[in-house]
């Protein structure tokens, strides 16, 4: 029993050592899974102080209050608020993609996609299921005229974008 206490008071400290601080950029609900369909356990307001757990794809696990649930990875600023500041020594990785400026020299293209790094995208498997459900949100172009119509949309020419010139010596010619 005593050794049980022991390890667990160990936990508590261990996971209260490795929480990097954080600034909530708006008001948002702490949710209980990093899922916008989850349920709320709490809400945090903007430019409180918040300490970052954990970090899953684009969403944040944070302590906020005596709350702790998961906002989405734009909502939160890692370190402890003042611009350019960087708390983050402890977390590993958790808040290596919070907004923050950057290293200009570690360059990663990723289309349009925040909270991934390299390890992420290193790890990425196939997922048949989410396939069929984002292919589940498909529209016809009947579908889509018919919404555009009601929308009072209109269609516009937009001309072509130029070829693109090959750049030697650079490795992105060939993408």
């Amino acid at each position: 029993m005593k050794r049980t206490l022991s390890v667990l008071a160990l936990t508590m400290i261990s996971s209260a050592a490795l929480a990097a601080p954080g600034l909530a950029l708006k008001d948002e609900n702490l949710l209980s899974k990093p899922a916008s369909g989850s349920t709320s356990v709490g809400k945090m307001a903007k430019g409180m102080s918040v300490d970052i757990v954990a970090k899953q794809g684009g969403w944040l696990q944070i302590k906020a209050g005596k709350a702790q649930g998961w906002v989405r990875l734009l909502s939160v600023r890692a370190g402890s608020g003042a611009a350019g500041s960087d708390g983050l020594a402890g977390v590993a990785g958790v808040a290596g993609a919070v907004t923050r400026q950057s290293d200009s020299s570690r360059v990663v293209a990723v289309a349009g996609v925040r909270g991934l790094n390299e390890e992420d995208l290193k790890g990425a498997k196939f997922n048949a299921e989410e396939l069929a459900r984002m292919e589940g949100f498909a529209v016809t172009s009947t579908q889509a005229k018919a919404f555009a119509d009601k929308s009072g949309l209109k269609p516009q020419n937009v001309a072509g974008l130029p070829k693109p010139e090959s750049q030697s010596g650079s490795d992105w010619g060939n993408n």
